[in-house]
């Protein structure tokens, strides 16, 4: 039976509970019902120190992360609006991809990258998503088609989970299909070069 494919969230902000978490948790929800393996980093488990290349040792929350990303066939990135962009905690997480340049795929090399952009109003949530999307290009990651932009404004969350705007829910489910399509495949691609390689 094939291995599931992993995709990895990373995001949110530091207030357990926000808005960008809760709309990141409803992405994975739907990735681990369409079969993939999903590991949700928050936040809360992003505070680190501000990313030195210089430095010699790094933090368990920073070995942490680069694991997950290194072993991700996709990744869903969540930031709320800060002053028209993505956040600092969400770019010096990101920040801290230069330790995968030399690894197989470097930084997020052959990864479809869904994005989630969340404001109190609609400006904030896309630049900040256009923001989003230009990190994930010059990292190599491949944007999914569809990103998400949502004012925190007038939608929310449920306790159960669902955002109680039925469209931008339906874009989330189908954000997270998109993350899981492309990463079955390229994960696929990978097998049939490796194999072409091995025999010729």
């Amino acid at each position: 039976m094939q291995q599931a494919v992993k995709v990895v969230g990373i995001g949110g902000s530091s207030r357990p509970g926000s808005t960008a978490e809760r709309g990141l948790h409803a992405v994975l929800a739907e990735a681990a019902r369409l079969g993939a393996d999903v590991e949700l980093i928050g936040g809360a488990d992003l505070v680190m120190p501000l990313y030195d290349p210089r430095a010699v040792s790094r933090s368990p929350e920073a070995h942490r992360l680069l694991a997950a990303v290194a072993a991700a066939d996709g990744v869903v990135l969540a930031s709320p609006a800060y002053h028209g962009t993505l956040s600092g905690l969400l770019k010096n997480a990101l920040d801290y991809t230069e330790e995968l340049r030399a690894d197989s795929r470097p930084y997020l090399t052959g990864r479809a990258v869904g994005c989630l952009a969340v404001g109190q109003g609609w400006q904030g949530a896309v630049t900040t998503l256009g923001a989003l999307r230009d990190v994930v290009h010059a990292l190599r990651g491949w944007s999914t088609p569809l990103g998400v932009a949502m004012n925190s404004a007038t939608t929310g969350f449920s306790a159960d989970g669902e955002c109680d705007d039925p469209h931008i829910q339906g874009q989330l489910t189908a954000m997270a299909g998109q993350v899981v399509d492309f990463a079955r495949a390229h994960r696929a691609a990978r097998a049939t070069r490796a194999a072409a390689l091995q025999a010729g």
